[in-house]
């Protein structure tokens, strides 16, 4: 395996890198995990496959939005704290930003990126997650076992599509790998490092639950605006599993009943952020800067970033130590290889639903997908230009 480029491990050059997929990773958090493969794992070595896929199953069992998690993950691994911070910015900035400013009303309109063009960027997603399920595939599922443990996955998540059905099809497929798998190798050539210790660890676990259960005390003995909306955002991105789409119905619950914001305002700023690359969570920063109180506009739309995706910093931060030590034990590299085979049937699921039914509506769609994936595949051309192309292919066919 090739070595990484020494100016990966700088915080300035992750915030650039991960700049570019925030830019860039249109069509919601499957997608974002298929433009995460292709850059750390086929393009920069960063991880190997199997350690990438390690991670996503464990972003998958902690609450908040999975790709952010990989993405703060990846970054504290190159470069600390620093380096999990500049992965966050520069993935969430970018539209977080965007969607302030919508708030604030300078744009007038939801559909912020011309519909056609919208659709080209749902298409490239499906080439995106195909080539993320054929590469995970081919390397995750190797014996006749661990594909039909993927089959098995596919087969459930689509027949019983819920949140909870994830949860639960990876934490059975880590039952399954314990009972059929027999791992050789005790450590993986590529092992995901990470410079934070145990005590470090318990520490950010213990502020986590200090803060889920002591903002809303805190919130109802001293009653403040500003307190309750941090209260509001923090809890909805520490109790959401699936993130993404799974927040909506929390969001709506905690703003719009309450008068912070109106039903046509959240349901427009909603339609805005569906049109934004990045993660689906940045929404906060819409709502935050929509506010009817003391506190909105820039201030409010960056406070419910911040308090929405602080859980995700304090989970990662204090998982990870411990993961990564328990990776290492043969019964856990066998759930692994279990969970490893099921992440890849939770994948293969999504490019179905909601990937591939709703892009793909006409024979051109389905071209323009095939174009794409060709280009992915065959002739290597870096995802941020087949993005840009199948944009301008959605907006020339529409």
């Amino acid at each position: 395996m090739p070595s990484p480029r020494p100016d990966d491990h700088t915080p300035w050059q992750i915030l650039l890198i991960f700049l570019r997929l925030g830019l860039t990773s249109f069509g919601g958090p499957v997608a974002h995990l298929g433009y995460f493969r292709d850059e750390f794992v086929v393009r920069r070595r960063w991880l190997s496959e199997r350690s990438y896929a390690d991670l996503v199953g464990l972003c998958q069992f902690l609450p908040g939005p999975a790709s952010s998690q990989v993405g703060i993950a990846l970054g504290l691994s190159r470069a600390g704290y620093c380096g999990a911070l500049a992965a966050w910015a520069g993935f969430t900035l970018p539209s977080a930003l965007v969607l302030i400013a919508l708030a604030l009303g300078i744009a007038s309109s939801a559909q912020v990126i011309p519909g056609g063009v919208l659709h080209g960027l749902k298409v490239v997603a499906v080439a995106v997650v195909a080539q993320a399920v054929w590469g995970m595939g081919r390397s995750l599922c190797a014996s006749r076992g661990r594909v039909a443990l993927m089959v098995v996955v596919t087969a459930l998540v689509l027949w019983m599509p819920s949140v909870w059905t994830q949860v639960a099809v990876i934490a059975g497929a880590g039952v399954v790998g314990v009972w059929l798998f027999k791992p050789q190798q005790p450590v993986d050539p590529a092992p995901l490092t990470v410079d934070v210790s145990r005590r470090a660890a318990l520490c950010c676990l213990g502020v986590f639950l200090a803060l889920l259960a002591g903002l809303p005390l805190l919130a109802a003995l001293w009653p403040s605006p500003t307190l309750k909306m941090v209260d509001a955002f923090y809890r909805s991105g520490a109790l959401v599993f699936g993130g993404g789409h799974v927040v909506l119905p929390l969001l709506q619950a905690e703003v719009v009943p309450s008068g912070w914001v109106s039903n046509a305002t959240f349901l427009a700023g909603y339609g805005a952020t569906q049109a934004m690359p990045g993660p689906l969570f940045t929404f906060a920063a819409f709502l935050g800067a929509s506010m009817q109180g003391p506190l909105s506009g820039w201030m409010g739309g960056l406070l419910a970033l911040v308090a929405i995706f602080s859980s995700s910093f304090l989970l990662v931060f204090g998982a990870l130590p411990f993961w990564t030590q328990l990776r290492h034990n043969l019964r856990m590299q066998a759930a692994m290889q279990g969970v490893n085979a099921a992440v890849v049937g939770l994948l293969l699921a999504a490019l179905y639903q909601p990937v591939w039914t709703s892009a793909i509506a006409q024979p051109a769609d389905f071209v323009l997908a095939l174009l794409a994936l060709l280009a992915l595949m065959i002739f290597k051309l870096p995802a941020w230009l087949v993005v840009a192309a199948c944009g301008l292919g959605g907006w020339w066919l529409s």
